[in-house]
């Protein structure tokens, strides 16, 4: 049951970004897009007074055709908020109005989306975009974890947000080897070493507290600070409390990495597996590894590519189906106008476009038109066809390496299979 309430939400946050990238891709002419923000306390009708008032003053502007793509935009409002008595639990966003479409065709379209989160503003706006501001800050990852690798050369830090480690910057040492230079007593040597060893964790701590306190909305956002590096080197900064005191009673716990610049900050990550258990990013790259592993093995249970993967998951070999976050797809079944001629075709939607926008071409058999008769994301196509036979389903962001590998190199759509096919 939790993995299902786990898939659930993935597949919301994807559907909920995709609408966002299409409504980022829309523009009008003018100020004819209207943007209107619903909290979920605020009446219905006080709205709708608002629309109507607008729709009056839309007299006054001077041209004939912005005045009519605005006025046609509050109508379809006002068309659609009929069916509401309050708003949704969380509010609503409303974006309507007259979008350019393919060349010099424009459209007149209404998205209604009910946010993930809470709506805490009343907004009307009418611009030549969409103002999705509030919604896209949605999309940010809730958690976020301070990452410190160091020994004494040198030190990184960053962030780990969601599945996204971000590098963030570094400092080298002056610390001198353990070797003494000719004509210095070995116990001089040695308070001048832990002396510029002090210095440089000192350093460390202010640069690094001062990145991670800045942290937006740091106390519900910051969960915690995980350091890596060589013993005793982590051990005597975590007891020296060189991080401010707000950070030091963060510190989630102390892990053994090899590198401690950028690269240390991903090796900091796997070390703090356990630490880390639940995070999306942790089974993520888990889920990655057992595929890329499957995949170099001779009699490996790995299949990539959408051809495959359809024949594997229709005869129930699929244990687990991997799909990028990033498949922006869309299965069109196609048939003939005027004969019985019908295909199935997998298209790619680039940005700012429909399959309106997608050239059919004409009817092999007739050479009649070819027209859409269905259209389905591919994500919920497979997910469909993967859930009759009990498959798992993973939606991988191409937040980290792993899951940047599954989109570019192999295609976004892969599984791990129950058993070999040799397809």
């Amino acid at each position: 049951m939790a993995e299902e309430v786990e898939m659930d939400d993935a597949r919301k946050r994807y559907e909920f970004k995709k609408t966002l990238e299409m409504l980022q891709s829309q523009q009008g002419d003018g100020t004819e897009l209207i943007t209107l923000y619903i909290p979920p306390d605020k009446q219905i009708y006080d709205v709708t007074g608002q629309l109507k008032d607008e729709f009056g003053q839309c007299a006054n502007i001077k041209s004939k055709q912005t005045r009519t793509n605005v006025q046609s935009a509050i109508s379809s409002i006002l068309s659609r908020l009929k069916y509401y008595k309050r708003p949704p639990e969380k509010g609503m966003a409303v974006f309507c109005g007259t979008v350019k479409t393919y060349g010099d065709r424009t459209d007149l379209q209404c998205t209604i989306i009910e946010p993930p989160e809470p709506i805490n503003l009343y907004m009307y706006r009418c611009s030549s975009n969409f103002e999705l501001a509030p919604l896209l800050q949605m999309l940010e990852e809730k958690y976020v974890y301070g990452l410190l690798v160091l020994d004494k050369r040198e030190a990184y830090w960053g962030f780990l947000r969601g599945n996204r480690i971000e590098p963030i910057g570094g400092a080298n040492s002056t610390v001198p080897g353990k070797m003494r230079k000719g004509g210095q007593s070995a116990a001089r040597f040695g308070r001048l070493r832990e002396i510029a060893i002090d210095e440089f964790y000192t350093k460390i701590g202010e640069r690094s507290s001062a990145i991670f306190l800045a942290e937006k909305d740091y106390f519900e956002r910051f969960k915690g600070v995980l350091i890596g590096g060589p013993s005793p080197t982590k051990e005597e900064f975590e007891k020296g409390n060189y991080l401010h005191h707000e950070v030091q009673k963060r510190i989630i716990g102390l892990f053994d990495v090899a590198y401690t610049n950028e690269d240390g900050l991903a090796e900091l990550v796997d070390a703090a597996k356990d630490a880390l258990k639940g995070m999306t990013v942790i089974k993520e790259k888990a889920i990655m590894e057992k595929f890329l592993k499957e995949l170099v093995k001779d009699d490996g249970l790995a299949a990539y590519g959408e051809e495959s993967i359809r024949h594997n998951l229709m005869i129930g070999a699929v244990d687990t189906l991997l799909l990028s976050s990033k498949l922006r797809k869309s299965r069109l079944k196609i048939k003939c106008q005027t004969c019985d001629y019908t295909t199935e075709k997998t298209i790619n939607i680039e940005p700012g476009k429909t399959v309106a926008d997608i050239a059919l071409g004409n009817c092999p058999k007739c050479s009649a038109p070819l027209i859409i008769e269905e259209e389905i994301d591919i994500v919920d196509e497979l997910t469909k066809i993967a859930d009759q036979s009990s498959s798992k389903v993973e939606l991988i962001s191409d937040d980290f390496e792993e899951g940047s590998i599954l989109f570019s190199a192999f295609g976004g759509i892969a599984a791990i299979l129950r058993y070999r096919t040799g397809y």
